[in-house]
């Protein structure tokens, strides 16, 4: 077939307008985004000119765009097979992918459920938990236990332990399974606060599956930072009253941190781990359930031997080649100090930010970056100041961030530091 000729912009608008349904947004849209043409390295090429980009594609694409190491690894794949199911049948890369992800995550995950994305394999990671105890006859336990204040992703299960009252899915009350909640963690250590994280789960030890939380930093549901030591609390009481425990490092997986994984801030090994986001370096989507044997195990000894869900593209080699390379260019640098450099250039370019009206925090941890507001963020007025600094950020509720590619330069660290300035004074 012949090459379609490019739509002008005011036509891919208007169409997209009609017939696109964005995320987060109405149907049909109100505000026009913005066109992106390419993108290299950290910037996009859009219809209103080259951006930085301060988001790395919602905290995935941490090596940027257009990475030769990637779209060599694609390319190759692509001529052996782009996809194949997984039922019955397996492939290296796949294989190789589960192998790394084994190596470098905490000691102990050793078995790999790979899935389509960060929503589901936290999806999985319930299932894992309820049948584990259905398994052991135990069906009673089939709560989730967490704090307020966090963000698990968009489909059934995860809606139901983020936060309910503010949060993306407050709609859903009534309807969601009901879990059980704890206040949100505070910044620093407060041994009342272990003492009612301790007290919950003795509490609901007898229906609670598994304590479910986002290691270190919570993130869309208003990227917080708590101290490691909460881990050591969750995982030696859930080791006490026989209650899992599952890290959700969707976000925070992959140096993002600082740790390569956050679960390495407290030394703790989780029961189950989820991540996703950079596992494939934003060019795919796929994410990963990790467990240690004693589930597996236990799942294994049930009625139903098998841990039953299976996505059509589970596995797909094409993704799982990908997400090879991407731990490549990771592991093969000094991700530590690329993500330490970052971290200096926010913490002195967002000094000034606690200086502006409106502005109640600034908080900054690895390649995390964030303002927070005393009011909620003017999403358009935020976003066109950043856009005049020529930087792209995607502002929420009270908060002005980012989390950029860890290949960030320098100057380019500091233009997004002001970018974020001007749009928490324009917000």
């Amino acid at each position: 077939m012949p090459d379609l000729p490019a739509l002008p912009v005011s036509e891919l608008l208007a169409l997209d307008r009609r017939h696109v349904w964005h995320p987060y947004g109405p149907m049909p849209g109100r505000v026009d985004p913005l066109v992106v043409e390419s993108a290299s390295g950290v910037r996009l090429r859009t219809s209103s000119g080259d951006l930085v980009d301060g988001m790395s594609s919602w905290w995935s694409a941490v090596h940027g765009y257009n990475h030769p190491v990637l779209n060599e690894a694609a390319r190759e794949q692509l001529g052996r097979m782009s996809h194949v199911m997984f039922g019955g049948l397996t492939h290296e890369p796949a294989v190789r992918l589960a192998k790394l992800l084994v190596d470098m995550s905490p000691d102990g995950l050793e078995h790999v459920f790979l899935a389509d994305s960060g929503s589901v394999s936290v999806e999985v990671a319930v299932k894992m938990c309820l049948q584990y105890w259905r398994s052991l006859g135990r069906g009673g336990k089939q709560r989730l236990l967490t704090w307020r204040g966090g963000y698990h992703g968009d489909t059934w299960q995860p809606m139901s332990v983020c936060d309910p009252e503010g949060g993306m899915h407050e709609l859903w009350s009534g309807v969601l399974p009901r879990q059980v909640f704890v206040d949100a963690p505070p910044a620093d250590y407060e041994e009342a606060y272990a003492e009612q994280l301790r007290a919950a789960i003795e509490r609901h030890a007898d229906e609670l599956a598994a304590v479910i939380v986002e290691p270190v930093v919570q993130g869309a549901g208003g990227m917080r930072f708590h101290s490691p030591a909460y881990l050591r609390v969750l995982r030696e009481a859930c080791d006490a009253h026989d209650v899992l425990l599952v890290f959700d490092e969707i976000a925070t997986g992959f140096g993002r941190t600082g740790a390569l994984f956050a679960a390495e801030h407290a030394a703790v090994t989780p029961d189950v781990m989820c991540v996703g986001k950079a596992l494939t370096g934003g060019y795919l989507t796929m994410a990963a359930t990790l467990c240690t044997p004693r589930v597996a195990e236990g799942i294994s000894r049930g009625e139903v031997p098998v841990l039953a869900h299976g996505p059509t593209f589970m596995g797909n080699p094409l993704a799982a080649s990908v997400a090879c390379a991407s731990i490549g260019l990771l592991l093969g640098q000094d991700w530590l100090a690329e993500v330490k450099r970052i971290e200096a250039g926010l913490r002195e370019g967002l000094a000034p930010a606690r200086e502006l009206p409106g502005v109640r925090d600034v908080r900054v941890l690895g390649a995390i970056g964030v303002v927070q507001l005393d009011h909620e963020v003017d999403m358009r007025a935020a976003t066109e100041a950043a856009v005049r600094e020529g930087v792209w950020l995607r502002p929420f509720r009270d908060l002005v961030y980012t989390m950029p590619p860890y290949v960030t330069g320098d100057e380019d660290v500091a233009r997004i530091a002001r970018a974020v300035c001007a749009a928490a004074k324009e917000g």
